[in-house]
């Protein structure tokens, strides 16, 4: 399995081959459903809150006497019944992740990298060797590899700062190393940059057990 390889010139310098491991899995879309759900689910903040009447202030005086005012009975201004007061079964915060198990999750990255192989959306990177970090270079050589303007992820193999500054103002574009790069940084991108030194990297985390 191979794929063009660039230097950060945007010149082509041959091709690369790729872990099978990796880029060559059979994807099955239901499987990725179920963990985009889980990503999502696990994004949920979920600290939407209500008052009960319990906890709205005020109410600690019977409104009105129990008989004689040809009123309806009324033990508090802070029933749900009444303007301002609880709200009944309103939102509380909560957890809203699910769980799955870690290999799930290897078996997942695995399928949405071998699906972007299979769209040819893979190229792969000598180093991402920033030498200026201004905006209009990085621009440059992303336009030589015509990805410009599309939704790219960036896989490194160690932070680099250099680089996150040269994207930070182009839209579209995202860095991640191969320690904490998920399924969905894969599925949201168009394109898939991984600098050379990454592939082992990711490799052997994503070594099925």
């Amino acid at each position: 399995m191979e794929t063009k390889l660039f230097d950060f010139k945007g010149e082509e310098k041959g091709k690369v081959s790729l872990p099978e491991n990796i880029f060559g899995a059979k994807s099955d879309p239901y499987f990725l459903h179920e963990l985009v759900k889980y990503y999502n689910a696990s994004a949920r903040v979920g600290t939407a809150s209500t008052k009960t009447r319990t906890e709205v202030s005020g109410g600690g005086r019977k409104p009105w006497k129990q008989k004689h005012t040809g009123r309806a009975r009324q033990g508090s201004i802070r029933s749900p019944l009444w303007r301002k007061g609880g709200v009944v079964f309103g939102p509380k915060p909560r957890d809203f992740s699910i769980s799955l198990p870690s290999h799930k999750r290897t078996l997942g990255l695995i399928q949405a990298l071998s699906d972007k192989y299979a769209a040819g959306s893979v190229m792969v990177f000598e180093s991402f060797d920033v030498s200026s970090v201004k905006t209009s270079a990085f621009i440059e050589v992303m336009e030589k590899v015509k990805v410009a303007g599309k939704k790219t992820l960036m896989v490194s193999s160690e932070k680099n700062p250099k680089l996150m500054l040269a994207c930070s103002n182009v839209k579209g574009f995202s860095v991640r190393t191969a320690a904490d790069v998920n399924l969905m940084d894969i599925m949201r991108s168009n394109f898939v940059l991984i600098e050379k030194s990454a592939l082992d990297k990711l490799s052997k985390r994503l070594e099925v057990k």
